[in-house]
């Protein structure tokens, strides 16, 4: 007897690791849609709301409500929520619970564009977006009407700003100038009404070193309010006219 004691036990293991697989499955296949879990992945919710995405979700979900997990394609749902203009990615997953959840990437502006003819933002990789009714970006403005096809070197500058604790600071507007050749740039100050020539992108490193410098002296002894145009064209040196 006791050599068939093992083998029963082995059955009896696999008959009930079979009963929970099945239960289980029936039990989730059963499982409705319920309620909605919305992450932000990258910060608060400042461009598009909580409700907005919901009510996307929803809206995308119609005829789906109450229906089994199985009929719920998260692909879909992904694709639906990064067609819209303030989202960058979206993760859609569901838990045994049946909750829905989305993790949502918004995506970021770095330009606003604002020329009388078009308003709306740039965002890092030099995609258009809409103003958002729920936040207002702190953004460098630029009144300069943008090309699709001559956009980059003006993203490109948008991006070094963003990146830089100082420049984010004080730089609050860029004016894009058609060059012969290259695209020339014009910055607009937080502090004091100076005109910045910034010139082509080339050397920019060297250019944002040098008004740095300049601009920490000119603070600290009080002189900034003096100068009309900062201009950071020339190699290693910043040349200003005075008011």
């Amino acid at each position: 007897m006791k050599k068939y004691l093992e083998p029963i036990k082995f059955l009896l293991l696999l008959l009930l690791v079979a009963f929970l697989y099945g239960f289980a499955s029936n039990r989730n296949s059963t499982i409705k849609t319920s309620d909605m879990n919305i992450i932000f992945n990258n910060g608060k919710n400042l461009f598009i709301s909580y409700e907005k995405v919901n009510k996307l979700l929803i809206q995308n979900l119609a005829g789906l409500e109450n229906q089994s997990k199985e009929n719920i394609n998260l692909n879909n749902v992904e694709q639906f929520l990064e067609n819209n203009q303030m989202i960058e990615e979206a993760e859609i997953f569901q838990t045994i619970n049946g909750v829905l959840g989305a993790v949502i990437t918004q995506r970021t502006p770095v330009l606003r564009v604002a020329n009388g003819l078009e308003s709306h933002y740039y965002d890092e990789d030099g995609e258009k977006m809409p103003l958002s009714d729920n936040f207002s970006a702190r953004i460098p403005l630029t009144t300069s009407i943008i090309e699709k096809d001559n956009c980059e070197d003006i993203i490109l500058l948008a991006n070094r700003i963003k990146n830089d604790e100082f420049l984010k600071k004080h730089i609050i507007g860029i004016q894009q100038i058609k060059g012969k050749s290259t695209n020339q740039f014009e910055l607009k100050m937080r502090t004091g009404s100076q005109i910045v020539i910034f010139g082509d992108l080339k050397r920019m490193d060297k250019k944002i070193q040098n008004l740095k410098t300049f601009y920490q002296k000119t603070i600290l002894d009080g002189s900034l309010k003096n100068y009309k145009t900062i201009n950071l064209k020339f190699n290693d040196q910043v040349v200003c006219t005075k008011y």
